[in-house]
């Protein structure tokens, strides 16, 4: 019996995609598939790589009004944000653009005795695992860098947007790429770590859960094969004396809301300090009290719903368990229809400490905790009082004192004055329970490939 993946929209409840899983065999012929053609994909010149590269991305911009209105049913983002190809074509535009410095070997003697030098080989087969969140963003990541290295990519997607993978394979067939150099495939968690364990892959980027991450990595134990990971994250932003506070404002609330608050880098928790406190919760306030809440098809509306109901009964949970602590929300119910399932109306919490979840523990929805603070001593401490490090924002007009904050901060990124964003010229990267490895950037080209030394000597 054939098994089948569902995608339920948060819009209506309904099934919106229904898609068979690939059985063991025809996964295994996946892979295999992949592995004959990566050596011809590998010899074919770098410059010839990243023109079909550039031509896939551009083919998805063509299709990306349909793409809009698909992720709106997929996974309830509101159509009038236009969806994901500024970022998608940016971020792949950018490490197309560096991909001859970034690939060229690195030369250390040319002389009449030797030539030693360090090339860069592509890994072979890349797993790519992407999220529901940010569908297409997230996996160029990898697929663009995997692809222009000379790699053959396998995209695996969650099953709340299980169009996305198939848009972006389609589009690069469609422009001359091989099929078997790009797959999309449909596998449960199970296959896939049945794969992992039988060394089918040379690398492997996931993001997604902690438990997910954990998966990945018990799956590839005692295989050597690299696993780069983005999991969970509670981004901290951090207002001092002498921020700009109507930016601050606009930009942190815009960054722990937009999407639903279903951002990896989205703010989690804000701490301001006690000069500035009172009337940067009252400015907050206001913005979100004006939000709309409703059905993404309708342009009027700037929230959407969760993903999925379970995601917003977590958050539900997590903030009435801190209410019940003694937390304070201040936006009122009446404003929006929060219908207990996946129609979330965002939060503000005030009287917040670090022993409730909310301030500790990922929320990944439209609620967020604020703080008093003294000083930068005490804001550092509790921005890292968290298991998770991807980015943290810092307010103020001193780029010297953001950097001296930054350095004492256990984050991948360091914002100065903003957040919610991915410079792809710097590397990706996470610490404690956010995973470990680095997309894009230079960096990112380094962990899709293979360092090979040669040392010859001349006769």
């Amino acid at each position: 019996m054939t098994e089948l993946m569902q995608c339920i929209s948060p819009i209506d409840g309904s099934v919106y995609v229904e898609k068979p899983l690939l059985s063991e065999s025809e996964a295994v012929a996946s892979v295999t598939r992949a592995r004959s053609a990566q050596r011809d994909w590998a010899s074919r010149s770098i410059a010839e790589r990243i023109s079909l590269v550039n031509a896939g991305v551009k083919r998805v911009g063509e299709w990306n009004e349909a793409i809009v209105e698909e992720l709106a049913w997929q996974m309830g983002r509101p159509v009038r944000y236009g969806g994901e190809y500024g970022g998608f074509k940016e971020r792949a535009d950018y490490m197309a653009s560096i991909a001859e410095s970034a690939l060229a070997p690195i030369e250390i003697e040319d002389s009449d005795q030797f030539r030693r030098f360090i090339q860069r080989d592509p890994r072979g087969v890349v797993l790519v695992v992407a999220p529901w969140n940010y569908p297409y963003m997230t996996a160029i990541n990898s697929v663009a860098p995997a692809l222009i290295a000379g790699n053959t990519v396998i995209l695996k997607h969650a099953s709340q947007t299980p169009l996305v993978g198939e848009r972006i394979v389609a589009a690069f067939r469609e422009v001359g790429v091989p099929d078997d150099v790009l797959q999309n495939v449909f596998v449960s968690h199970a296959r896939t770590s049945s794969l992992i364990a039988a060394r089918s892959f040379d690398f492997i980027n996931f993001t997604g859960s902690v438990a997910g991450g954990v998966a990945m990595e018990q799956a590839a134990a005692g295989t050597f094969t690299p696993v780069s990971t983005e999991l969970g994250g509670k981004d901290p932003g951090y207002v001092t004396e002498d921020a700009d506070i109507e930016a601050a404002v606009d930009t942190l609330i815009d960054g722990a809301m937009f999407n639903s608050g279903q951002c990896c880098c989205g703010i989690e928790r804000i701490y301001v300090v006690e000069s500035l406190f009172d009337d940067f919760v009252e400015r907050a306030v206001a913005i979100v009290s004006d939000y709309k809440l409703g059905n993404p098809l309708e342009a009027e509306t700037t929230l959407g719903p969760m993903a999925h109901e379970r995601f917003a009964d977590h958050v539900r949970s997590q903030t009435a368990a801190a209410v019940s602590a003694g937390a304070k929300p201040l936006i009122n119910a009446k404003d929006f229809n929060d219908d207990g399932g996946a129609y979330l109306m965002p939060q503000i919490l005030t009287n917040v400490d670090h022993t409730m979840d909310v301030m500790r523990e990922e929320s990944f929805g439209p609620v967020v905790g604020i703080m008093s603070v003294r000083n930068d001593e005490e804001a550092i401490k509790l921005m890292n009082d968290s298991h998770y490090g991807l980015t943290a924002s810092v307010w103020t007009a001193d780029s010297e004192r953001a950097h001296d904050i930054g350095n004492q901060i256990e984050t991948g990124t360091v914002f100065m004055n903003r957040c919610d964003y991915l410079d792809p010229a710097l590397c990706w990267t996470g610490c404690k329970d956010t995973g470990s490895g680095g997309g894009l950037s230079e960096i990112g080209y380094h962990h899709l490939t293979q360092p090979k030394s040669f040392h010859l000597k001349k006769s």
